[in-house]
C-alpha cells in the first residue's frame, strides 16, 4: 500500500477536529431526518429540553435536574452518532483534498487533427470538450481524461494512485487511457479527450471518496426499514405506558405515574439506536477501506455484492501467472537442426515487441550466439500478430516465415500445400500438458519445430485460492490458451475450473449462465473486449491502465491495476457485511438487556413484585434510567473504532462465522449492558447524583 493511502487511513488530529465541527453542523433538521432512528432521538432531545424549561416554571412534578440530565444525554447521543459518521467521512475528505490539489486548470495545446505536426492553439483545459485532440509534451500535465491516439510516453500517475513508479501509456491496445492531472515525463502524446468538463475521472473520484454521491445500498435500506419498524413498535409501546401507569395508580392506590421524560428515555434506550447511529458510518468506512486499498467503488452496492460473491473469474496472465511467458527451449522436428530452428524463430520475432517475442530473440542469442541482424531490404515485410490470425512473422527473400498457435500455423501450412505431422502434434501436446505454451514455427509449407513458452504461477496463489474455497467461492481461470495448457495451469494454481480459448462472447455467456443459476459473479478486465462481461458481472473491477470502455463498464476501478486485488475486494465486502450484522446483533441484544434494566425499577412502586426482575439491584427508577441513557450514549463512542476498522474476517464457512458472531456479539451484547449499567448506577450513587 502506498504512502498517500496509508496517511489517509490514519486518524489525525486535524481530521478529528473537522469531525467535531461536522458533528454540530449535522444537527440541522434537514440532515437529521435522513436517519429515522436517530431522528427520533433528536426529537426526544428537543422535547426533554422543552420539558426542562416547563419544569423550571413549575409546570411539572418531575425534578428539573433529572429532566436536564436526560436531555443533555440525548443530545450527546445524537452528537456521538453524528461524530461516528463525520469520522468515517473524514478519511474520504482528506483524500479528496489531496486529489483536488492535483486538479487544476492549465493551458492545453489543442490540435486540429491527431498528428504531432498539426497546428495547435493554446486553450484553458476547462474549455476542452469531448472528442478534442490535445498535444501533451514532456513535463506537462495531461489536461483531461482521454485516450492516446498517437505516440508513447512515460507517465507519472502518483497524483492519482500515490505510486511513484511511472507507467507507459501508448496508442492502441489496452494501455491507452490517460487521466487528467497526471504528468508526462518523457516523449510526447496526442490525446483524444473522452470526458466533459466537471465529469472527469478525477471529478468522479473526488465525489466518491468524499461520500458526496454515496447512495444507500439495498441491504442498508432493508436494515434501515427494520430499524424504523422496531422504533415504531417501541414508540407505540412507550406511548401506551403513560395511560397504563395512570390507570394502575388509580386502581391500586399506590405508586406514582411514570413521567413523560422517563418514557422518552425508555423509548430511546429500547429503540435500536446503537446500530442506527453507526449504520451510515459502517457503509462509509467500507468504501474508505476500499479507497485505502487504492480501489475506487462507483457504488456501495458493488462493495456489498462483493461480500456475497460466490463465483470469481480471474484472468490467467498477470493474475495467476506472472504475466510474461518466457521462451525456454527450441524443439526441432526430425531433419531440422536446433540452431536452424532458433535462427528462423528469432527472425520471425525481430519485429515482435511482446515479452514473448523478445524472450525468443534473447534465447536464440544465449543458446547459439545468434545476434539480431539489421534488416534493411525493401523486400522485407513484417507480419504483426493479430487476434484473428494468432500468428506473426516476416516475408523475406520470397519466403514466408510464421510462428504462432499450432492450429493457426497448421492452417497456414495447409494453405501452402504442406501438413502438420504426428511428431509436431506430439510435441505440442506434451508442452501443453506440462503447462507451457507451444508456438509452432513454419517456413512456407514446412514446419520446422516448436518453441516452448513457459508460464510461471505466482508464489502463494494456490494458498489464496484455498482460502477462497473455504469462503465458499468458486474460482475460474479465464485464458486464451488452448484447453490442455489451461488445464495444466489450472491444476498447478489450484483454481476450481477454467475457460480456455476465451472470447468476449464466451466470457459473457459464462457469467450469464452462473447468474441464471442464482450465483453472484465477480471478474476483472482491462480491455475493450472485456467491457461486455464487466457490464454483466455483479462485481466488475476495471484496471486503471485499461481502456475507457472497460472503466465505464466496471463498477470498481483498481488504481494500481493489480488483477489480484479482486481477492482483497471480496474480503472487504464480506467484512462490511459481517460488521453490519455483528453490530446489529449487538444492538438488538443490548435492547433486551436495557429492557430488564429499566422496566422493573420504573414500575416497582406500582407493582412491588417486579422487584424479582430487578436483577441488577439498581438504586432507584431515576438512577436506572440515567444509567441506561448514559450507557446508551457511551456505547456508540466505544463502538466507533470497530465500525471504522470492521470486524476481523476469517476464511471459514458461513455457519462457523454465524455461530461465532452470535456468541461474541449476541451473548456479549446481552451481558455488557448489565455490567456497565450497574457500574454507572454505583458511580451515580457514590457521587450523590441519584
Amino acid at each position: 500500500m502506498n504512502r498517500r493511502m496509508k496517511s489517509n487511513g490514519a486518524l489525525t488530529g486535524r481530521m478529528l477536529l473537522r469531525a467535531v465541527g461536522d458533528s454540530f453542523r449535522k444537527l440541522a433538521p434537514s440532515t437529521q431526518w435522513k436517519n429515522p432512528v436517530m431522528f427520533v432521538v433528536y426529537i426526544a432531545a428537543i422535547l426533554t429540553l422543552v420539558f426542562y424549561f416547563s419544569a423550571l416554571k413549575g409546570a411539572s412534578d418531575t425534578d428539573p435536574d433529572f429532566i436536564l440530565a436526560i436531555s443533555l444525554l440525548l443530545w450527546f447521543t445524537v452528537l456521538f452518532a453524528d461524530f461516528a459518521e463525520a469520522i468515517a467521512e473524514g478519511r474520504g475528505k482528506a483524500q479528496a483534498d489531496s486529489l483536488r490539489r492535483a486538479k487544476r486548470n492549465i493551458l492545453a495545446h489543442k490540435l486540429d487533427r491527431p498528428d504531432f505536426e498539426a497546428r495547435s492553439v493554446d486553450v484553458d483545459s476547462e474549455r476542452l470538450i469531448l472528442g478534442d485532440f490535445v498535444l501533451v509534451l514532456a513535463g506537462e500535465q495531461v489536461p483531461a481524461d482521454g485516450d492516446v491516439v498517437v505516440g508513447a510516453a512515460s507517465v507519472d500517475e502518483s497524483a492519482i494512485t500515490g505510486e511513484s513508479a511511472p507507467v507507459i501509456r501508448e496508442a492502441g491496445g489496452d494501455r491507452s487511457a490517460v487521466t487528467g492531472g497526471t504528468t508526462v515525463l518523457s516523449d510526447r502524446l496526442v490525446v483524444r479527450v473522452s470526458s466533459m468538463p466537471g465529469d472527469s475521472f478525477l471529478d468522479r473520484m473526488i465525489a466518491m471518496v468524499e461520500g458526496a454521491s454515496r447512495q444507500k445500498t439495498p441491504n442498508e435500506i432493508a436494515l434501515q426499514i427494520l430499524l424504523v419498524a422496531l422504533t415504531i413498535i417501541f414508540l407505540v409501546v412507550c406511548a401506551t405506558l403513560l395511560p397504563y401507569s395512570v390507570f394502575a395508580v388509580a386502581q391500586l392506590g399506590r405508586g406514582a405515574w411514570v413521567s413523560v421524560t422517563s418514557l422518552v428515555a425508555l423509548l430511546v434506550c429500547l429503540a435500536p439506536t446503537t446500530i442506527g447511529a453507526l449504520l451510515s458510518s459502517i457503509g462509509i468506512a467500507g468504501m474508505s477501506r476500499l479507497n485505502q486499498a487504492n480501489v475506487l467503488a462507483m457504488s456501495g452496492r458493488a462493495i456489498e455484492a462483493a461480500g456475497d460473491v460466490d463465483v470469481l473469474l480471474l484472468d490467467k496472465t498477470g493474475t495467476i501467472t506472472l504475466g510474461n511467458r518466457q521462451a525456454t527451449a527450441f524443439l526441432p522436428l526430425d531433419g531440422v537442426e536446433e540452431r536452424e530452428l532458433a535462427d528462423v524463430a528469432q527472425l520471425s520475432s525481430l519485429a515482435d515487441e511482446t515479452p514473448e517475442g523478445r524472450s525468443i530473440v534473447v534465447l536464440a542469442k544465449e543458446e547459439f550466439n545468434i545476434r539480431a541482424r539489421t534488416l534493411g531490404q525493401s523486400s522485407i515485410v513484417f507480419v504483426p500478430f493479430t487476434a484473428q490470425t494468432r500468428m506473426s512473422g516476416v516475408d523475406i527473400d520470397g519466403r514466408r516465415i510464421r510462428k504462432g498457435a499450432s492450429e493457426a500455423v497448421r492452417r497456414f501450412v495447409e494453405e501452402q500445400g504442406g501438413a502438420m505431422d504426428a511428431q509436431c502434434q506430439r510435441i505440442v501436446e506434451s508442452i501443453a500438458r506440462s503447462g507451457g505454451t507451444p508456438l509452432v514455427v513454419a517456413r512456407d509449407a514446412e514446419i520446422l519445430g516448436v518453441i516452448h513458452l513457459k508460464d510461471i504461477v505466482k508464489h502463494g496463489v494456490k494458498e489464496r485460492f484455498e482460502d477462497l474455497r473455504k469462503m465458499g467461492i468458486k474460482t475460474i481461470m479465464i485464458t486464451g490458451d488452448n484447453p490442455m495448457t489451461a488445464a495444466a495451469i489450472a491444476a498447478e494454481s489450484g483454481v476450481d475450473d477454467f475457460l480456455a480459448e476465451a472470447t468476449p462472447e464466451s466470457k459473457l455467456a459464462m457469467i450469464r449462465e452462473y447468474q441464471r443459476k442464482g450465483h453472484l459473479v465477480a471478474m476483472t478486465g482491462d480491455g475493450t473486449n472485456d467491457a461486455p462481461a464487466l457490464a454483466q458481472a455483479d462485481v466488475a473491477v476495471a484496471m486503471n491502465t485499461g481502456t475507457q470502455a472497460a472503466k465505464e463498464a466496471g463498477n470498481m476501478v483498481d488504481l494500481d491495476s493489480n488483477p489480484t486485488k479482486l481477492i482483497d475486494i471480496v474480503r472487504i465486502g464480506k467484512q462490511l457485511l459481517m460488521t453490519r450484522g455483528a453490530l446489529t446483533t449487538f444492538s438488538i441484544a443490548n435492547d433486551v438487556s436495557k429492557y430488564f434494566a429499566i422496566i422493573p425499577p420504573l414500575f416497582l412502586g406500582i407493582y412491588p413484585a417486579l422487584g424479582a426482575l430487578n436483577v441488577m439491584g439498581l438504586h432507584s427508577p431515576q438512577s436506572a434510567i440515567l444509567s441506561a441513557v448514559i450507557y446508551n450514549a457511551l456505547i456508540i463512542v466505544a463502538l466507533i473504532p470497530l465500525a471504522l476498522k470492521g470486524v476481523k474476517y476469517r476464511e471459514v464457512p458461513a455457519a462457523v462465522l454465524l455461530k461465532r458472531n452470535l456468541l461474541l456479539y449476541g451473548v456479549g451484547g446481552l451481558i455488557a449492558p448489565f455490567l456497565a449499567i450497574k457500574a454507572i448506577d454505583l458511580l451515580l450513587v457514590a457521587f450523590g447524583l441519584a
